[in-house]
Order: C-alpha cells, then sequence, then structure tokens
C-alpha cells in the first residue's frame, strides 16, 4: 500500500492511505536515507510504501520504503550536534512566523531558514504575527524588517492568529498546497492553525513572562488535512537552526541580493569576505545589501553556532 506520513513520533508514524484509511505504523529495520544521517528517517509529508499486519486485535502497518522526496527542510539536531532532523518533507511552501519581542526573533534565526528553504526549493513566506499587540514604535521596526526583506524578494505578511487580520490572505495561499509553519516555541503557530482551521482546535499555551520564551504545544511534527483543500504540517518551537549540507562556494547563491550581484566580484570563486573587488562588499558599503544579512552569512560560513536569544550584535530583539 502506498501512503503519506501524517505524523512522526521517532519511533511510531501515522500515515493516511490512498484511500484516506490512518493506519500507525512502524519501520523495517533500520532505515538509512543515501547522503543523510539523521535523527528522524521518516519525517512527516514522506510519501511512503508499507503492508499491514493483523496481530489478534492489533493491526499495524510496516513502512519498507521511502519514496523520492521533492525537498524537506533539515536543521542540525540541538542535542545531537553530528546528526540532522529533517522537520518536514514534500512542502509546498514554508511560512516562518516571527515576533518582535514575544518572544524575540532575530534576524540570524529568520536568515538560516531562508538559506535552508531557499538551498531545498522550498517557497518561504514571512508572517509576522500579533502585530495587534505592538506600540506604533514596535510597528515601525517590523515594517522596516519587513521592508528590508521584500527589498530582496520575500513575501512579508502582516498578521493577528487573534483578531484574524490578514488569516483570509495566508488561507489563499495555502489551498491545494501543503503548508507548513515554523518558528519558536510561543511564536503562535497552533493558534494561527486554529484561526485557519477553527475544527482542528489545536493545543496553545502563553507566553512565559519571565523569559519572554513560548512552551512547546506542539510535541511533533504532524500534518492535517483542511477544508478548503490542502493540508499543514505544523512543527514544534525550535529554539535554533543549524545549517547543514551547504558548501562554503555555494552559501552565497541562497542569499537572493548577493546571488544578483556576484557577477561583478573580479573572482568568480570570490566568498565576500577579503577579496578585492567584491561586489558584495561594495554594495554593502553603499547600503544596498544589509548590515544584518551579511552577518548572518558571515556567521553561517565561519560555521558558528546561532546565537539563539543572545545575539552577538547588540541586544534588541530584532538586529538589522
Amino acid at each position: 500500500m502506498k501512503g503519506t506520513v501524517y505524523k512522526s513520533t521517532g519511533s511510531w508514524y501515522t500515515v493516511k492511505s490512498e484511500n484516506g484509511t490512518f493506519y500507525e505504523c512502524r519501520i523495517k529495520g533500520k532505515f538509512r536515507i543515501e547522503g543523510i544521517k539523521s535523527t528522524n528517517p521518516v519525517a512527516v509529508g514522506d510519501h511512503v510504501d508499507f503492508e499491514v499486519e493483523t496481530k489478534g486485535d492489533e493491526t499495524i502497518g510496516i513502512i519498507n520504503k521511502i519514496g523520492e522526496r521533492d525537498n524537506y527542510i533539515i536543521r542540525k539536531s540541538v542535542n545531537l550536534s553530528k546528526q540532522t532532523h529533517i522537520i518536514a518533507a514534500n512542502v509546498d511552501i514554508a511560512f516562518l512566523l516571527i515576533t518582535l519581542n514575544n518572544p524575540p526573533t532575530f534576524t540570524t534565526f529568520i536568515d538560516r531558514f531562508l538559506v535552508t528553504a531557499k538551498a531545498y526549493h522550498i517557497k518561504a513566506v514571512l508572517l509576522f504575527n500579533k502585530i495587534d499587540t505592538y506600540t506604533s514604535d514596535e510597528l515601525g521596526e517590523i515594517k522596516y524588517m519587513a521592508e528590508m526583506y521584500r527589498n530582496i524578494g520575500y513575501e512579508c505578511i502582516g498578521i493577528s492568529a487573534t483578531t484574524a487580520k490578514n488569516i483570509d490572505k495566508v488561507k489563499a495561499m495555502m489551498e491545494q498546497k501543503v503548508s507548513m509553519f515554523s518558528g519558536h516555541s510561543g511564536v503562535g503557530k497552533s493558534t494561527l492553525v486554529n484561526a485557519l482551521e477553527p475544527g482542528l482546535n489545536l493545543k496553545t499555551s502563553e507566553i512565559s513572562e519571565q523569559h519572554k520564551q513560548g512552551q512547546h504545544t506542539t510535541t511533533f511534527a504532524e500534518m492535517y488535512d483542511l477544508s478548503f483543500d490542502g493540508q499543514i504540517i505544523d512543527t514544534p518551537g525550535i529554539k535554533g537552526f543549524g545549517i547543514v549540507e551547504m558548501e562554503k562556494e555555494e552559501l552565497g547563491d541562497y542569499f537572493p541580493e548577493f546571488f544578483e550581484v556576484k557577477q561583478d566580484c573580479k573572482f568568480n570563486n570570490c566568498l565576500h569576505i577579503e577579496e578585492p573587488k567584491c561586489a558584495v562588499k561594495d554594495a554593502l558599503e553603499e547600503g544596498t545589501i544589509a548590515w544584518s544579512r551579511y552577518k548572518s552569512y558571515m556567521q553561517i560560513l565561519k560555521g558558528e553556532e546561532e546565537h539563539y536569544r543572545k545575539d552577538n550584535y547588540g541586544d534588541d530583539p530584532i538586529i538589522f
């Protein structure tokens, strides 16, 4: 039988068969996807072949083959730095939820997410959530950052999951698509899913006032069918986004504004560091490339860990 993985707990997988029936499945032996050392060999969104076994009153599925992936979102595992974690597979559009200060979302985190989505050919959209809660000055910061990302080609939408502002716009983008919501714990992923599809009633929780961090309400990634013809993958809140499977020479190509000017660099293999006549460094000095983006690029290039919630470049939640 063929089906799609809707939930992964690491040992059990909920698979929806082509006829619409859900089965609880295990994997057959040890799976190793070629070229990927992952903590989770089977990811939500994977297309799989499985067979059903009945033992007494219990019916379980055994996954014996994983179909070729169109794409996937991958990051370094937090506790197992040498291994990776595939967040979701076969995604049409990835929405990254961003909040200014409840909890704070740093540009380094945003840039790492966008680089990964670009590298694996996934359309990424930035959703600036909770805009009903900000002061006029804070809204100015949000608009400034959104304009920065719009200028390099990313769609940015200001939304409120609680007041439903621009929810219809997001819903229209999700029709006939497999969408993924990602972001830190507490940015409002589950609340947004509930606003889009109230019948799902996903669990939500409050922000911790002491640390301005969200409490984990989604433990495992899970896909849901939507009444307006589409699927949504709700993912656990993630603290950091470690970049994997990327060569230094290709990193700049996943920064659209770098890629646009790199043909004007003196050297074809320019890494935009100390090389003479570098078009990226020139654009940086002219102000057409944002310093925050260049700092993110250098941090990834040097293999530095993301400085989650205590950014090296200042004390403010969002660094420009």
